[in-house]
C-alpha cells in the first residue's frame, strides 16, 4: 500500500465540509421538525378515528421513540457502508412510510407507516448527519452544529403552515401522500455527504481481507495435517477465537466501555430525564390553541414563531459555546439551558389568551435553540470524536423510552384533569430537575477530574525510579554495614558497580 495509507486525515475545518453541513441542515431539519409539524393534523385526525388525546399523541411518540431507539442500528450502518447510502436509504423509507400512512383506516395503521417506518426513516438521516460533521470540523464544530442544527426551526417554520395550507386544500389524506413526495429530499441530502476518507478506507479493507484469508489458509492447512487427537483443542481454540471476533465486532460498532466513563453516565442520566418533558410542549401546543379558540392559523403561526426564534438561537448559542470563556465549562452552559426550558413551562399556565401564548413561544424557542444547539456538542466534547459514533448510539436508545412515554403522559393529564396547565407543570418540573442534576454532577465531575489530573502531574515530577534509587541506595548501606571485612573486596567490587549506577 502507499506510504500515506492509514494516516487519518485531519478534518479540513471547511471546504466541501460547508456542503455536507448543508445536507445535515435539511436531514436533520426533517429529523426534529417533522414530528412536531405533523401535530398539525392531531385534532382533524381525532375526531376522524374518534381517538383521544392519549392515543393520538402515540403518533408522535412511536415517530420520536423510533427515531431515537434505532440509534445503534444506524450507527452500526454508518460504521459499515458510511453516511452517504444510509442517509439516502433513509430518505426512501421516509417516503413510503408517509404515502402508506395516506391510505390507512384505524389509528393502529398509522402508529405502523408514521411511527415506525418514518420514524426509522428519519433515524437514518439524524445520525449520520451528526456523525459526519465531527469528521469535517473539530476548531468550528460548535458553530458547524450550530449551523446544522438550525435546521430544525426552519423546517418547522416551514412545515407549520405548509400543513395547514395542504389540510385545507387537501384533507389528511392528500397531506400525507405530498409530504411523503417531500421527504424525498432527504435523498439529495444524502448524496452531499461525500466520505471524508473512503480511499484509505478501501485500501485498509483490501488490505485486512487478504491478511484474513492468508491467516484462515494457514489455519486450516496446519489443522489438515494434525492428528485426530490434536484436532480437540485446536477446533476448541478457533472456537474461543471466534467468539473473540464476534465480541470485538459489537464492541466495534458499540462501544460499552463508556458505560465506564463518568461524564458519559452523568450526561445519559440527565437526558433521559430532560426528555420526559422535551418534546411534550410542542406536541401539545398547536391543539392548545385550538382548544382555548383560537383559529387554526394562528394556531399554526405559534410554531413558525417558535421556530424563528429557535432559528436565531441555535447559531447564536453555537458561536458563543465555541468561546473561549464557554467553551473549557460547556456543560455548566448545557445545565442552564435545560433549567431554562423547564422555566418556561412552569410559567407557561400564566399566560392569558393569545398574547400571552405568542409571549411564551419566543422564550420557548428561546430555550429550545439553546438545547438542541449544545446536545451532541456536550456529549462529543465528554467522550471524544472518536467514540462518539458509539455514544451517539447508546444515548439515543437509551432516551427512546422516555421519549415515547412523554407525549402520552401528558395526553393522560389532559384527558384525566381536561386542562392543559398540568401536563405544561410537569414538563417544567421534570427539565428544572434535569438541568440541575446536571448541573451539580458536572461540578464534581469538572472537580474530580481536576483533582486527577493533578495527581497526574505529581507522579510525573515524582516518578517511580528515583524512588526506587533511592529504595536501592538504603539498602545497600545497610548490607555493607553488616558485611565483615572477609568481604571486603566484594564490598570493593560493589562500590564500583554503584558507582556506575549513579553515572549512568
Amino acid at each position: 500500500p502507499p506510504a500515506n495509507v492509514g494516516r487519518a486525515p485531519g478534518p479540513p475545518d471547511g471546504g466541501w465540509g460547508w456542503g455536507v453541513v448543508f445536507g445535515a441542515f435539511i436531514s436533520i431539519g426533517f429529523a426534529y421538525a417533522f414530528p412536531k409539524g405533523v401535530a398539525i393534523f392531531f385534532k382533524e385526525i381525532q375526531d376522524f378515528f374518534g381517538t383521544s388525546y392519549s392515543e393520538i399523541a402515540w403518533v408522535s411518540s412511536i415517530m420520536l421513540a423510533t427515531t431515537y431507539g434505532a440509534g445503534p442500528i444506524s450507527s452500526i450502518l454508518v460504521n459499515r457502508y458510511g453516511s452517504r447510502p444510509v442517509v439516502i436509504f433513509g430518505g426512501l423509507l421516509c417516503g413510503i412510510g408517509m404515502v402508506s400512512a395516506a391510505f390507512c383506516t384505524s389509528i393502529l395503521q398509522l402508529y405502523i407507516c408514521v411511527g415506525f417506518i418514518t420514524g426509522f426513516g428519519l433515524a437514518l438521516n439524524l445520525q449520520p448527519s451528526v456523525i459526519i460533521i465531527g469528521k469535517y470540523f473539530l476548531k468550528r464544530r460548535p458553530i458547524a452544529n450550530g449551523l446544522a442544527m438550525a435546521g430544525s426551526p426552519v423546517m418547522l417554520c416551514t412545515l407549520a403552515p405548509l400543513n395547514q395550507f395542504l389540510f385545507d386544500n387537501f384533507g389528511w389524506r392528500g397531506s400525507f401522500l405530498i409530504l411523503g413526495a417531500i421527504l424525498l429530499n432527504c435523498c439529495v441530502a444524502g448524496a452531499l455527504f461525500r466520505p471524508i476518507r473512503a480511499a484509505t478506507a478501501s485500501v485498509k479493507t483490501q488490505v485486512t481481507e487478504e491478511g484474513k484469508d492468508a491467516l484462515k489458509e494457514e489455519v486450516t492447512g496446519d489443522a489438515m495435517e494434525m492428528s485426530s487427537p490434536t484436532n480437540v483443542p485446536v477446533e476448541n481454540k478457533m472456537e474461543e477465537e471466534a467468539e473473540k471476533d464476534c465480541c470485538e465486532k459489537i464492541n466495534q460498532y458499540l462501544d460499552f466501555s463508556l458505560f465506564k466513563h463518568r461524564g458519559f453516565l452523568i450526561y445519559l442520566i440527565g437526558n433521559v430525564l430532560m426528555f420526559l418533558g422535551f418534546f411534550a410542549p410542542i406536541v401539545f401546543l398547536a391543539p392548545y390553541a385550538k382548544h382555548i379558540g383560537i383559529d387554526e392559523y394562528s394556531a399554526a403561526f405559534l410554531l413558525s414563531i417558535l421556530a424563528i426564534v429557535d432559528m436565531i438561537a441555535r447559531p447564536t448559542t453555537g458561536i458563543v459555546a465555541n468561546s473561549k470563556w464557554v467553551r473549557p465549562r460547556i456543560q455548566y452552559f448545557f445545565s442552564f439551558a435545560i433549567a431554562f426550558n423547564g422555566t418556561c413551562h412552569l410559567l407557561c399556565p400564566l399566560a392569558s389568551g393569545y398574547t400571552g401564548l405568542v409571549v411564551y413561544s419566543i422564550f420557548f424557542g428561546l430555550a429550545f435553540g439553546m438545547v438542541c444547539a449544545m446536545l451532541f456538542e456536550t456529549l462529543m466534547d465528554l467522550v471524544g470524536a472518536a467514540r462518539f459514533t458509539s455514544a451517539v448510539g447508546l444515548v439515543t436508545i437509551a432516551e427512546c423510552c422516555t421519549i415515547l412515554l412523554g407525549p402520552p403522559i401528558g395526553g393522560t393529564l389532559i384527558d384525566t384533569f381536561g386542562d392543559y396547565k398540568y401536563m405544561f407543570i410537569k414538563c417544567g418540573a421534570v427539565m428544572v430537575l434535569a438541568g440541575t442534576f446536571l448541573f451539580i454532577m458536572n461540578y464534581y465531575n469538572y472537580r474530580m477530574l481536576a483533582k486527577e489530573q493533578k495527581e497526574r502531574k505529581a507522579k510525573e515530577e515524582d516518578p517511580k525510579s528515583v524512588r526506587t534509587e533511592n529504595e536501592g541506595r538504603n539498602n545497600w548501606n545497610k548490607e555493607t554495614a553488616q558485611d565483615g571485612p572477609e568481604l571486603e573486596p566484594l564490598r570493593e567490587e560493589r562500590e564500583g558497580l554503584k558507582k556506575e549506577v549513579n553515572g549512568t
